[in-house]
C-alpha cells in the first residue's frame, strides 16, 4: 500500500525528553519529510545514526550518557554522511562555536517558529548551513567587544591566506563540514583537509574552534 518516496528528507530526532522529541516530530509533518527514528541520548544516536543512516539529524546538546556536542564529534570520526542541526534552549556561545567547530550544519534555538524549521531542515538536506541569524549576530558582536581576552594579538597574519584559503574559512565559520565545503567549492575532500591545514598553520591554530574564533577577531570573516 505505501510508496516508495526516494526524494523524502530523512531525519532523526535526538533529545532526551520524549515530549519535545513529539512536539518536533508533529512540526516536521511534511510530504518531503519522514521522521525515521527517535533517540533520547547522544550515545544512543550514534547507535541509530549506524542503523539509520538519516539525511539530517536534529540534537539537543544537553542529555545524559552523552550530550550532543560529543556525540557530534564521534559522528565526525565515523564518517558518517548525516548532517546534524544543533536545537538547544541555551543561547550560548561556547556552545554555538563548539558546535560549528564540530562540523554541525546548523544551529537552532527550540522557539523556531515551524516554517523556520522545516526550511532548515531542507536547506540543511540540500548542503547549506543555517544558523539562528539573530544570535550569531549577538555572538559575533561579543566577540569583537572582547579586544582583552588576546590583548597582543597582531592585527594581521605573518603570511596572508589566498583567496582559495580565504573560501574554505568562510565555510568553515558557516559550520560546514570538510565535506560540505568540498561540495560548495568543487573540491575534493582530501584537498579540503590540506587546505584547511595551511589555514590553521597560518593561523596559528590547531583546531576549528580556534580558526573560527581568529578569523572572526581579525576582521577575516564577517
Amino acid at each position: 500500500m505505501s510508496e516508495e518516496t526516494p526524494n523524502k528528507i530523512r531525519v532523526l530526532l535526538v533529545d532526551d525528553h520524549p515530549m519535545v522529541r513529539e512536539g518536533l516530530q508533529s512540526m516536521l509533518t511534511a510530504p518531503d519529510i519522514e521522521v525515521v527514528g527517535q533517540a533520547g541520548s547522544g550515545r544512543e544516536a550514534i547507535e541509530l545514526f549506524k542503523r539509520l543512516d538519516p539525511d539530517v539529524t536534529l540534537m539537543d546538546i544537553r542529555m545524559p550518557d552523552m550530550d550532543g556536542l560529543d556525540a557530534l564529534q564521534a559522528i565526525n570520526s565515523l564518517n558518517l554522511t548525516t548532517r546534524v542541526i544543533i536545537i538547544t534552549t541555551y543561547r550560548s556561545t561556547a556552545y554555538l562555536l563548539r558546535a560549528l567547530a564540530g562540523g554541525a550544519a546548523g544551529f537552532v534555538l527550540k522557539d523556531i517558529p515551524r516554517e523556520d524549521l522545516l526550511n532548515t531542515v531542507r536547506a540543511v538536506a540540500r548542503g547549506e548551513s543555517r544558523v539562528d541569524r539573530e544570535f550569531l549576530q549577538n555572538v559575533l558582536r561579543n566577540l569583537d567587544d572582547s579586544p582583552e581576552d588576546e590583548p597582543d594579538e597582531a592585527p594581521l597574519l605573518l603570511e596572508p591566506l589566498t583567496p582559495r584559503e580565504m573560501d574554505v574559512l568562510r565555510l568553515l565559520v558557516e559550520g560546514l563540514t570538510n565535506q560540505g565545503i568540498a561540495h560548495t567549492l568543487v573540491l575534493s575532500p582530501a584537498t579540503v583537509k590540506s587546505y584547511l591545514q595551511t589555514v590553521f598553520k597560518k593561523l596559528d591554530v590547531s583546531d576549528r574552534t580556534q580558526a573560527a574564533v581568529k578569523a572572526i577577531r581579525l576582521g577575516l570573516v564577517k
